[in-house]
């Protein structure tokens, strides 16, 4: 006990102190309008990294790879070999191993989320699944894994999973999940495509949840009419949560997700088909009895991982959110007003990388995942 505290005591040192060898290493600088940008690598030589998840006590970080990799990487900038225990995923297109979030209660039960593709479905096809492990003391893997949700049925043939997890202020677990680009199911109730569920820690269904006790219609579900949202995270000061997803060919969103709501795909739409026609089954930007998106991007950036700052670090940054764009291959930082969104940043498209995922940092800083064969993990901070 004893020699674990003083490794923990020395490595929350060594992260808040941000006393990171590896950072000093290769630093770059861009222009922002709030001051210059400095990125540092924690970790490169990642494969299509999804997303990551910051250990308590600075042990680190742990970090998602599609293929089906889970990696530890220490204060110190070190990457683990694979973690053992970790589900056999559906690593084709765009699914694989996803989303990584800690138990609210980690510090007691060392529990460990996963989101990943599953596959067993008819011709081939899979869906998102999410499952708990409990990671070793060592960090060298994931004991007594078990699936807690799967969505049904499967019907991706590799496009449109999701698959963000966030959990809220009082222990509940939210998915989001794709329409697996099979557009109708998201206004399907009795499927779990296109929709965000809600969740206990155990996989069990809340009583309270909005379409509980209803024929034909899965008890899970808390909104519908998503397309892809690849993108979730709890905004601190109002404890709301919020997703971003991929429109079509145009029309990405950001949403604040309530308790019932239809979020109108495919029945509105700001974007069109990869064609270029028109979606079928669309009637517009609007549609009786869904709810418009709280901010929307006529221009696909193809966004991905979502994170609020509300750190005393960089002061500028405070009441901003961070946003990955894939297909402009930027950090989209948001100013709001309010719920409302008042400005909008791009940053680091001279990185020329797709970024995936953002989380702020127990130490202040953002930390930047970039999806690509050589994917990397950057620390960003203002001088």
């Amino acid at each position: 006990m004893l020699r674990r505290s003083l490794f923990t005591t020395l490595c929350t040192s060594v992260l808040l102190a941000s006393a990171i060898p590896a950072l000093a290493v290769d630093k770059q600088r861009f222009a922002s309008e709030l001051g210059t940008l400095s990125l540092a690598p924690v970790v490169q030589g990642l494969d299509h990294p999804w997303a990551l998840a910051f250990l308590p006590d600075g042990q680190g970080m742990l970090v998602t790879e599609r293929p089906g990799n889970l990696r530890l990487v220490s204060p110190d900038g070190k990457l683990s070999a694979p973690l053992s225990g970790v589900p056999k995923v559906w690593a084709q297109g765009q699914g694989g191993l996803l989303d990584v979030a800690l138990s609210p209660d980690f510090a007691q039960d060392r529990l460990v989320y996963l989101s990943y593709a599953e596959g067993g479905g008819q011709g081939d096809t899979a869906g998102t699944a999410v499952g708990r492990g409990r990671l070793a003391e060592d960090g060298s893997g994931l004991k007594d894994f078990q699936v807690i949700f799967r969505q049904e049925p499967k019907l991706s043939t590799g496009n449109h999973f999701g698959s963000r997890l966030v959990f809220d202020r009082d222990g509940y677990l939210f998915i989001t999940l794709g329409e697996n680009n099979v557009r109708p199911t998201a206004q399907d109730l009795d499927k779990l495509q296109g929709k965000v569920v809600r969740l206990y820690a155990d996989g069990r269904v809340p009583e309270d949840n909005p379409f509980v006790g209803q024929a034909g219609v899965r008890p899970e579900i808390w909104s519908y009419g998503q397309r892809n949202p690849q993108g979730a995270a709890l905004n601190p000061w109002s404890g709301t949560l919020w997703e971003g997803e991929h429109g079509p060919k145009g029309g990405d969103e950001l949403n604040i997700i309530e308790r019932g709501k239809n979020y109108g795909w495919p029945l509105a739409t700001h974007g069109i088909d990869y064609s270029g026609q028109p979606i079928p089954e669309s009637g517009g930007q609007t549609a009786p009895g869904t709810v418009a998106p709280q901010h929307v991007w006529e221009k696909s950036p193809g966004i991905s991982g979502l994170a609020f700052y509300a750190a005393d670090r960089f002061k500028p940054w405070q009441h901003s959110a961070f946003i990955g764009a894939l297909s402009s291959q930027q950090l989209i930082r948001l100013q709001f007003d309010g719920d409302r969104v008042v400005h909008e940043e791009r940053l680091l498209g001279e990185l020329k990388a797709r970024i995936r995922d953002v989380r702020q940092g127990p130490d202040g800083y953002l930390y930047v995942l970039t999806d690509e064969d050589q994917g990397a993990l950057y620390r960003l901070g203002l001088e």
